[in-house]
């Protein structure tokens, strides 16, 4: 089926909002640029409520249908980017040094505020969209402020729907499952703690160095050999700090990484053993060891009946033969999850074409997937909230 000819028509315009983003990263909750440049389209649009500072920098946009009452279903996009220096050489490439928008929180505003346009004109709906655009998904989750500002209950949100682009997924794609698409997320630091002394007398000191190294190893183990081979569970270790002499056996070294898992009692087991595992390597080493552990974002969990409305309206965009619904899950984290616990809902991933990864310097988001993410949301919102 073909995309709707308003996005169609409208697509050179919303990637000229993208790359002005693009242009404009900001981290975390500190959006004001964003926000504002959002706020003034909104307006632009002629929807009918803007909210801001949600969660410091977050908007939510009220877009009522001309079909009578409703439910109100909730549309969300990020819009915050990475501290990462870019490295694509565009004419639109980050004009703030050293953030990049490397995680496609561009595109992923510009095609709701593209939304927010065709639905504040077209308005074929029963009930009301609220369109929430969020600060903070890079690990600072801020879905869950905005949850615990009260954003469900606020504006009487029933449903909600979040979408990401994919690398890798041709342009006009759509994947999605029901149940557990992305994981829960945790980051664990580990202070081992020996006796320093001159590298040349190992012999009169507790080397650090060797209890970490032994533990970095055993953890290897946590998933093939604690975990059912058939459930998901990653446990990475992602820094290694140490010493800073030849001649020196440190004191202390300090090892972090992460967790992530695809079902609550796999992100148990992989804390407990964590745990297990260090203590007892300390102890048998001399050693002592201080833990920190942080499970942040829980599993980003897809309702069946949203999902079923998510696929038959991407389907609605792209066809049968270009929606997988059943994709296999993705062990990266979304703060979207909050949402996701607090209301039913459905995240879907979107094609991006043949791009650099998530994360990469070299990334940018496929201007030709604008299209196709705003008829995605037009068609979703007249699929989930049609009238009599």
């Amino acid at each position: 089926m073909p995309l709707l000819n308003r996005a169609a028509d409208m697509q050179a315009e919303i990637a000229e909002w993208r790359r002005a983003l693009h242009a404009m990263p900001e981290l975390g909750f500190d959006l004001h640029r964003t926000s504002a440049f959002v706020a003034a389209r909104l307006r632009e649009f002629g929807v009918d409520d803007v909210v801001e500072g949600l969660a410091k920098t977050g908007i939510v946009a009220i877009v009522n249908g001309i079909h009578g009452d409703g439910p109100t279903i909730g549309l969300r996009a990020d819009m915050d980017a990475l501290p990462i220096v870019e490295g694509t050489g565009r004419d639109w490439a980050s004009g703030n040094a050293g953030v990049m928008h490397a995680c496609g929180h561009d595109g992923h505003t510009a095609m709701l505020l593209g939304a927010a346009k065709y639905l504040a004109e077209t308005r074929n709906f029963a009930g009301r969209v609220a369109l929430v655009f969020q600060p903070a998904e890079e690990g600072g989750g801020g879905g869950k402020v905005m949850v615990d500002e009260g954003l469900m209950e606020r504006f009487g949100i029933s449903r909600v729907f979040g979408l990401h682009n994919m690398p890798g997924l041709d342009v006009g794609n759509f994947a999605i499952k029901s149940g557990p698409i992305m994981a829960s997320t945790a980051e664990f630091t580990i202070q081992v703690r020996g006796k320093g002394g001159h590298a040349a007398m190992p012999d009169r000191t507790t080397d650090p160095i060797v209890i970490a190294s032994q533990i970095v190893l055993a953890l290897q183990t946590i998933v093939s050999r604690n975990a059912d081979p058939v459930e998901s569970l990653v446990v990475s270790v992602t820094k290694f700090h140490a010493g800073d002499a030849y001649n020196i056996i440190p004191e202390t070294v300090e090892i972090a990484g992460t967790v992530r898992a695809l079902k609550n009692e796999m992100a148990a087991l992989g804390e407990r053993r964590i745990r297990e595992i260090v203590a007892g390597i300390a102890a048998a080493g001399g050693g002592s060891v201080d833990i920190d552990y942080d499970a942040n974002y829980p599993v980003t969990f897809n309702h069946p009946s949203e999902t079923a409305l998510a696929v038959e309206a991407a389907r609605g965009v792209a066809g049968v033969a270009n929606v997988d619904p059943e994709t296999p899950p993705v062990m990266g984290g979304e703060d979207f999850s909050y949402m996701l616990n607090a209301r039913p809902g459905a995240y879907i991933l979107m094609g991006n074409g043949a791009t650099a990864g998530l994360h990469n310097p070299a990334y940018d988001f496929n201007d030709e997937a604008i299209a196709h993410g705003v008829s995605y949301w037009a068609r979703l919102t007249e699929t989930v909230l049609a009238g009599d």
